[in-house]
């Protein structure tokens, strides 16, 4: 992975211009007799995508628990040896990107704490909005000295303040103090975490991010972000995490306790863009919620072309879908290098274009004389597409007309995903024939906030919007104003 200018990984084309990140991956494994370290590294190569910055893995043999973690990539943290030392019958893993603490060691996950009764692993992927109420809450149970501050520990996650307050209910067992502690989150929140004896996954009442259980032919259960984490591992799918649930899993199987009434609000960005397109959210299959996106889009921005290409490999549904949608033949003409990777040097100004080939490349002979339609997924700030465009034309293309399967990004995102912040965005200052110039497109068309929720086949009232509308669907009060200020942000009530 390319770094950006702030030292993080991104998956974007040009560094300089990071599209948005998702917090993290999450997964979880109650499987006596399984090999559940190896089970949980394959999960979490399946979530890869949902965070790069770091990756761990806490494995649970009945008697303790053993945590392996570091920064990097799942490929570059875990090896032969270290998985050989993770031996149990319980695992938790995680893939990070930092939205709430410093990108360091000490944030990596699973956090560790000890409790009454022997330890918790905790893995965490979201972002909670009312982190100060927390530690107020933390300080009267431990005191103001003993509490993780964000402002003063080198570990500052609110995934750490999380599992100190799990684990300062001395007078109660792990399941108790969950349904004590969960009622109080505000946020987005999809856990994993395990003592000795039992698995737990829990998601926040709006159950904004994905949380999915499956099931291997040994019986063991499994716990995943995605899906997609599922297949990899063999595992059959059997149902969601229901929104305000906690699960508990353990020698007598599976059970459920609700801590709060369910409200949901599921996240409509992982439709467009965060979710990998062989998941399902919803019992929808990502992969075909963005090919209807795409054929929405191309009767609501129509144009005369001659051929329909993707930028590899996210707009690559929403391409087919406009395609079909329009009757303009489909083709490839950007190719992306899959193996430009972590060691991707930074290019001068002088020689961002050249920094941009060493992913991305265009086929003259199939784009030369063309007028071209190419899809993306979103624009954040508009140098990507401005270096896709330059560089089709240059390959020989008559026109080139932008086409994106999301409405534009106007406001920032506060449950897990680190968007640029609010004044660094074009489109809160810029109309869309502003931007199109801007990026030297011949005709630049978004999806509308409508027909991109009519593909989700998801009730509006359901999902959150709050990136495009500005609508958030918790409160301001819960809200970190702080933030808001950094952004240049307002919140508006659902």
């Amino acid at each position: 992975m390319p770094l950006r200018p702030d030292g993080r990984l991104t998956h974007e084309l040009d560094p300089q211009d990071h599209g948005p990140q998702d917090a993290c991956g999450v997964f979880g494994i109650f499987g006596p007799g399984e090999e559940v370290s190896r089970l949980t590294y394959f999960g979490l190569f399946a979530l890869q995508h949902r965070g790069q910055e770091s990756a761990g893995i806490a494995v649970s043999n009945r008697k303790r628990i053993m945590v392996f973690k570091d920064m990097g990539l799942v490929s570059q943290v875990f090896d032969e040896p270290a998985l050989n030392t993770l031996q149990g019958d319980i695992a938790v893993g995680h893939t990070r990107y930092s939205t709430t603490g410093a990108s360091v060691w000490g944030n990596a996950q699973p956090t560790l704490a000890a409790t009454q009764e022997g330890s918790l692993a905790l893995c965490h992927n979201g972002n909670l909005t009312n982190t100060d109420e927390l530690e107020a809450l933390l300080a009267e149970r431990i005191g103001e000295r003993n509490v993780p501050h964000k402002k003063r520990m080198d570990s500052s996650s609110d995934t750490m303040i999380l599992s100190a307050l799990l684990s300062s209910y001395h007078d109660r067992s792990l399941e108790e103090a969950a349904v004590e502690v969960l009622p109080r989150l505000r946020g987005a929140f999809c856990l994993t975490f395990m003592d000795e004896q039992t698995l737990y996954a829990a998601r926040d009442p709006q159950a904004i991010r994905p949380l999915a259980i499956g099931r291997l032919a040994s019986g063991a259960w499994v716990v995943a972000s995605e899906t997609a984490a599922l297949d990899i591992v063999g595992a059959s799918f059997e149902r969601d995490v229901e929104p305000g649930e906690l699960v508990i899993i353990d020698e007598q199987g599976l059970r459920s306790r609700r801590f709060a009434e369910p409200n949901p609000k599921h996240c409509l960005f992982e439709y467009v863009y965060l979710a990998r397109p062989d998941t399902l959210i919803n019992g929808r299959r990502i992969h075909n919620v963005r090919v209807k996106i795409g054929k929405l889009l191309a009767k609501e921005f129509p144009v005369d072309a001659d051929l329909v290409i993707p930028t590899p490999e996210s707009g690559t549904p929403a391409a087919i879908g406009f395609a079909a949608g329009s009757g303009i033949p489909y083709g490839q003409g950007l190719v992306r290098n899959a193996y430009v990777g972590r060691t991707f040097i930074q290019p001068s100004n002088a020689m961002r274009q050249m920094g941009i080939r060493m992913k991305l490349n265009p086929l003259p002979d199939v784009v030369r004389d063309k007028r071209i339609v190419v899809v993306d997924d979103t624009i954040v700030r508009g140098n990507t597409q401005r270096q896709v465009v330059a560089m089709l034309r240059a390959a020989g293309a008559k026109e080139v007309h932008v086409r994106i399967s999301a409405p534009p990004v106007e406001w920032p995102c506060f449950y897990g995903i680190d968007f640029a912040t609010r004044d660094e965005l074009i489109a809160p200052g810029m109309t869309i024939e502003q931007i199109a110039e801007a990026i030297g497109a011949d005709s630049l068309g978004h999806i509308s906030l409508d027909g991109l929720i009519k593909a989700t086949h998801v009730d509006k009232s359901n999902l959150c919007r709050a990136c495009f509308d500005g609508k958030y669907p918790v409160g301001k009060q819960d809200l970190d104003l702080d933030a808001l200020t950094q952004t240049g942000a307002t919140t508006k009530e659902c």
